[in-house]
């Protein structure tokens, strides 16, 4: 009997636990979804990935490493670690892990491990939707050992109906990055079904260890193009033409996977060079934009360059060039005209008749 009872009480209990893990993954992705999709739009690393990583790497923030060192994804301090360290038995015994002070420290520390990791870098090729050869790429590419993990990614996904977040970080995005509640009022309902959080040692990060970071010069910075303004949250039409206004941080990288645009086009949409990451937050356009604008012209305002009134007019940067008969670096003053749809009035300089030489009927 009391074998019996023994055993029932292990099935009941068994029972009991497999009952609570939607329960947990739910209430894990409840409190992480929105740093995801922030860390999405910052990165373009999928909300759906970011999240299933989270949930198997903590089981559902359960684990004894994320209560010790916030450390949602298992990332091991490695050489290049100056921060805070924990340590955890794991493929080892007292294996070094890198501890942060937040959740959202670590959520950022994953996305940027991604994201300047030349192993990791094909994985920025694929569309952000596609969840599953996100998770075979990670898998591919060293982050775990665990021969399973792709597929233990790919149903954490599917049982909990995480592509609907990386759906909605890519729809609004200016939403999401600004911080705004806009998430709160679409609150999803998590599906039933049990969430694939067997944990097993080899679930943590095995990185390369040749792997290096990239070059600095693969990663610049964008200037500033425009100060101060008002805009519209998520995509709106500037002179017939889609654009957004991007937060300080955004990977123009990440924006255009998120948009089905190649990063390619979107550099040349906006007139930039190879640059990543947006120093301030700036006029972002998704389409190529027209070469004439609304009006007829512009007054310059102070500290207004060619570059920020084509993006603020939405007309293309060479024919602003073109219609005023100036260069990309002319430094331009509060007053300035700059002709939008036509070539600027020619207006002869009061000085050039004066050097005129006085007709004097000889010849030389």
């Amino acid at each position: 009997m009391k074998k019996l009872i023994c055993v029932a009480c292990a099935v009941g209990m068994f029972q009991f636990g497999k009952a609570q893990q939607p329960t947990a993954a739910a209430n894990y992705v409840a409190s992480y979804k929105d740093l995801a999709m922030k860390e999405m739009i910052r990165t373009g690393v999928p909300a759906s990935i970011t999240l299933a990583q989270g949930i198997l790497e903590t089981e559902s923030g359960q684990s004894d490493l994320v209560k010790a060192s916030n450390n949602h994804f298992g990332i091991k301090c490695k050489t290049e670690w100056t921060g805070a360290k924990v340590y955890h038995d794991d493929d080892a015994k007292g294996e070094c892990f890198r501890s942060y002070t937040s959740a959202e420290d670590s959520y950022k520390d994953h996305s940027d491990f991604l994201r300047n990791r030349p192993n990791y870098a094909f994985l920025f090729q694929l569309d952000a939707t596609n969840y599953e050869g996100w998770a075979k790429g990670l898998r591919k590419a060293g982050y775990a050992t665990n021969p399973t993990y792709a597929q233990m990614l790919i149903k954490i996904i599917v049982d909990n109906n995480l592509q609907q977040y990386t759906l909605l970080a890519m729809n609004k995005p200016g939403e999401v990055s600004n911080g705004t509640d806009f998430f709160a009022a679409h609150k999803p309902q998590p599906k039933n079904g049990s969430v694939a959080a067997d944990k097993t040692a080899d679930n943590t990060l095995e990185e390369d260890k040749s792997a290096t970071a990239p070059p600095a010069q693969t990663v610049k910075i964008a200037q500033t193009i425009v100060a101060a303004p008002s805009y519209p949250t998520g995509t709106f039409r500037i002179n017939e033409t889609s654009v957004m206004y991007a937060d300080a941080g955004v990977s123009l990288f990440a924006l255009a996977n998120n948009h089905n645009i190649t990063y390619k086009k979107l550099l040349e949409f906006n007139e930039l060079d190879n640059v990543d990451i947006l120093e301030n937050a700036s006029l972002i356009f998704l389409e190529k934009k027209p070469r004439k604008g609304t009006k007829d012209v512009h007054v310059a305002e102070p500290g207004e360059t060619i570059e920020l009134i084509a993006q603020k007019e939405g007309v293309r940067l060479e024919s602003l060039l073109l219609y005023n008969r100036i260069n990309r670096n002319k430094a331009l003053q509060a007053g300035d005209k700059i002709y939008l749809r036509a070539n600027a009035p020619v207006t002869a300089p009061a000085a050039s008749k004066a050097a005129q030489p006085a007709k004097t009927g000889h010849t030389a």
